[in-house]
C-alpha cells in the first residue's frame, strides 16, 4: 500500500468481495454532501464497490448500476438517502446540470460512476476513486481526496481498513 501523497491511496482488491467490504467500510463513514466520484471502464468494479458502499451505509435496497435510468436511490429505515447516479450517457454540460447535484448532496451522500463526464459541474471537495482491471480477479484502487471533509474521510477510510494513518 504505497502512499503517493497524504491525500492518495493505492492499494489492490484481490477479489470482489474484497472490493465491497472496501466499499462497506467506506460506506460506513458517509454523511449527507459527501461526493464519491468512480472512474473505471466496464468492468472494472465501479459497480461492486457501490454495492458495499450502499451496505456499509445501511440501505436495505439492491443496488444496480443506473445507466438507463440516471440516479438510483437507496434509502435506510430512517428514510435517509444515498444517490447513485451514473453519467455515462450525460452528453453536455447543460444535460448534466439538468441533474440537480446541489439537490442530491442536501439529502445524502452522492456516488457519481463516470464523474469524468461532469467534470464541469463537480464540487471541488470530494473523493476520487479509480478502478483498474489487472486479472478477473483483481483490481488496482486508487482513491484521491480533495477537500477538508474528504480529505479527513480519507485519512479515517485509510484508518479503518489498513490501520495507519
Amino acid at each position: 500500500m504505497p502512499i503517493l501523497d497524504p491525500n492518495t491511496l493505492d492499494f489492490f482488491s484481490r477479489s470482489p468481495e474484497q472490493t465491497r467490504r472496501m466499499g462497506m467500510r467506506l460506506g460506513d463513514m458517509l454523511q449527507p454532501g459527501d461526493v464519491v466520484c468512480l472512474q473505471g471502464e466496464l468492468g472494472a468494479g465501479k459497480t461492486t464497490l457501490v454495492q458495499g458502499l450502499a451496505q456499509g451505509w445501511g440501505s436495505l435496497d439492491k443496488v444496480s448500476s443506473p445507466t438507463f435510468i440516471l440516479v438510483n436511490v437507496y434509502r435506510r429505515p430512517d428514510e435517509s438517502r444515498l444517490f447513485h447516479l451514473d453519467a455515462y450517457r450525460i452528453e453536455s454540460t447543460p444535460e448534466a446540470e439538468e441533474l440537480d447535484l446541489d439537490m442530491m448532496l442536501s439529502q445524502g451522500p452522492l456516488v457519481i460512476e463516470w464523474a469524468k463526464r461532469l467534470m464541469t459541474i463537480l464540487p471541488n471537495d470530494r473523493l476520487w476513486v479509480s478502478l483498474e482491471y489487472v486479472t478477473d480477479e483483481q483490481r488496482q484502487i486508487q482513491v484521491s481526496a480533495r477537500g477538508k471533509r474528504h480529505e479527513g474521510l480519507l485519512a479515517e477510510f485509510r484508518q479503518a481498513v489498513f490501520g495507519v494513518g
